[in-house]
């Protein structure tokens, strides 16, 4: 199903209104909260800067494409033109996005473990579902697959529902290492419920480092085609159209640098000294899907769905997947995990699960998903 979607882009080096859309922008505030709004929005929304890498080093991801794909999944900004040489498109963040992810200073930004909060007396705690496979205990410079694009059900403005893939070192007590990137479905920090290519990363747990995007100094962006926040052009449909995308994540020998790829455009990297423990390799990489939702005391389970919204079993057509599922070594080869190497986390299979396969047109690959509360997950 293709996507219709109005958006604003602050392109670097110049403010360009590529589309301009409506936005509430009437609500009441005291002078001191407009002026934290006017403050941090000349934070998000950057001057132009320099890169000092525009390409990696390392020949073995430069040459690698995406395949041969017969339908080309992009951006709905880029129906309406592109960015000149030497510039690349940023979403720009507005006012009334940064009143409605409820945090001015957080925003960007996932919640440290573990979340509760008091409100009216009852206790809110954020709950984090996966359904998930990986590899661990290994040395490892990144990661490529391909991820189907669905629209799930996401039932609250502050809920999400996302497929990415994780690249890991470090543990949640010493200080959890990660790379992340995939689609989300996140209103909170985009204002609508369209899937959208991201990337995110922590140094600490997600404690004080880390943000999405470009919402904060640390991922440098080098494409002028492809922009992180950006809503994607078409998503997969139950027994219809399937779309996919390929994303890659690895590490340049020669420079240490972590890069991001999406099909065969270069989007830019994470420099390893915001992720030390990723500076020679990773330990553990992930494929898979998650959501996050707030319970409230005993309260039922979110109807918040996860892929397409139906479980694995339902297979091709029905449920979401990830397939040519290959890890990359330190010598920067990739190599594909049997369905037997590889560990899964389900935390609520009668809410949420995942099969995995293998077959000679999608190497191995999983499907994975669900609906959220049913029956069997009250």
């Amino acid at each position: 199903m293709m996507l219709n979607q109005t958006m604003v882009f602050l392109i670097l080096g110049m403010i360009i209104p590529i589309v301009v859309g409506t936005f509430p922008g009437n609500r009441k505030l005291s002078d001191l909260h407009e002026q934290e709004i006017k403050l941090r929005l000349k934070q998000l929304n950057k001057p132009a800067i320099k890169s000092i890498y525009m390409r990696p080093k390392s020949n073995s991801i430069r040459d690698k494409t995406g395949g041969n794909k017969t339908y080309i999944i992009h951006q709905l900004w880029r129906t309406k033109g592109e960015c000149p040489e030497n510039t690349i498109p940023i979403r720009r963040t507005t006012r009334d996005d940064l009143i409605r992810s409820g945090s001015i200073k957080n925003y960007g930004r996932k919640s440290p473990p573990p979340t509760i909060y008091h409100t009216d007396g009852v206790q809110t705690e954020e709950v984090h579902e996966h359904t998930c496979v990986y590899v661990d205990y290994g040395q490892f410079h990144g990661s490529k697959s391909r991820i189907s694009i669905w629209k799930p059900n996401v039932l609250r403005t502050r809920e999400f529902s996302l497929a990415q893939t994780w690249v890991v070192n470090g543990d949640w007590d010493t200080g959890l290492n990660t790379l992340e990137s995939g689609w989300q479905i996140l209103h909170a920090l985009y204002g609508d419920k369209n899937p959208r290519l991201f990337a995110y990363w922590t140094g600490d747990t997600y404690q004080e480092t880390g943000c999405y995007n470009l919402d904060c100094p640390g991922f440098v962006q080098v494409s002028r085609h492809i922009s992180l926040g950006a809503a994607l052009n078409a998503f997969s449909t139950y027994n219809g159209e399937q779309y996919d995308f390929l994303l890659t994540i690895e590490k340049d020998q020669e420079t240490g640098l972590w890069w991001l790829k999406f099909e065969t455009y270069l989007i830019g990297y994470w420099p390893s000294f915001i992720v030390p423990k990723l500076a020679v390799s990773a330990r553990k990489i992930v494929w898979g899907g998650e959501i996050v939702y707030y319970s409230r005391g005993q309260g039922t389970h979110t109807l918040t769905q996860m892929g397409s919204g139906h479980f694995a079993e339902k297979g091709f057509r029905k449920a979401a997947y990830f397939n040519s599922l290959e890890y990359i070594d330190t010598s920067n080869y990739p190599i594909t995990p049997s369905p037997q190497h590889l560990e899964a986390t389900v935390t609520r299979p009668e809410c949420y699960n995942l099969m995995v396969g293998s077959s000679q047109r999608w190497g191995t690959y999983f499907f994975y998903g669900g609906p959220g509360r049913n029956p069997q997950c009250p």
